[in-house]
């Protein structure tokens, strides 16, 4: 009987956040869900954008004149400079990008870990995209979205992302991620599901 409750339980959850989800938009043409905010339509002179896990090539999604990228794997020629994320911060000044764009990577950052004290990793990058970006700069997040199973089949994707993330711990009004050290605001400017992705866009604010 227990565990039929359980399963009962799970089954409810999954419908509510799938019921959740019908309230987000949809969107297919990314680039006409970011033309408001890319460079040209801000009419911005020598922007700059740091592209986070980018591979060996950093894609420029707001149209900047700079394009950087960070991976962990260095690519001096397209200007991709090493760190791992999950321990270190971002190779860059404070203040330095009009946008910062995070494509199928946020999601590989854990949580919590020891090492060998306890650190928040995915809260402590939070911080340091908003370091790294000017005041009224963009960061771009696309990443699987929980419950599509796009966002736990790979076996390393530990950190799901709801709808809820940014909104409630991320913000500029509730900001519940303080707690576990977040220091750093944002503006949603807009969230939308691009089945299996959530494209979130956040504005330091």
């Amino acid at each position: 009987m227990i565990d039929k409750l359980k399963q009962l339980y799970r089954t409810f959850a999954v419908a509510r956040e799938v019921a959740a989800l019908g309230n987000i938009p949809r969107v297919w043409d990314l680039d006409r869900l970011l033309a408001p905010h890319d460079s040209v339509s801000r009419q911005l002179t020598d922007s700059s954008s740091l592209d986070l896990g980018c591979g060996t090539e950093p894609r420029n999604p707001f149209r900047a004149q700079r394009v950087f990228g960070v991976d962990i794997r260095a690519n001096a020629e397209n200007n991709v400079r090493y760190a791992d994320l999950a321990t270190e911060p971002i190779p860059f000044p404070d203040q330095f990008f009009e946008y910062v764009t995070a494509g199928d990577f946020i999601e590989h950052i854990p949580r919590v870990i020891y090492a060998p004290a306890r650190r928040f990793p995915f809260v402590q990058l939070m911080n340091e995209i908003w370091r790294v970006l000017k005041p009224e700069g963009v960061f771009l997040s696309r990443t699987p979205i929980y419950p599509f199973s796009e966002a736990f089949r790979d076996p390393t994707h530990v950190n799901i992302i709801s709808h809820q993330t940014f909104p409630l711990y991320f913000d500029d009004q509730r900001r519940l991620a303080t707690i576990y050290g977040f220091v750093g605001s944002f503006k949603i400017i807009g969230q939308a599901v691009r089945p299996p992705y959530l494209i979130s866009l956040l504005q330091r604010a």
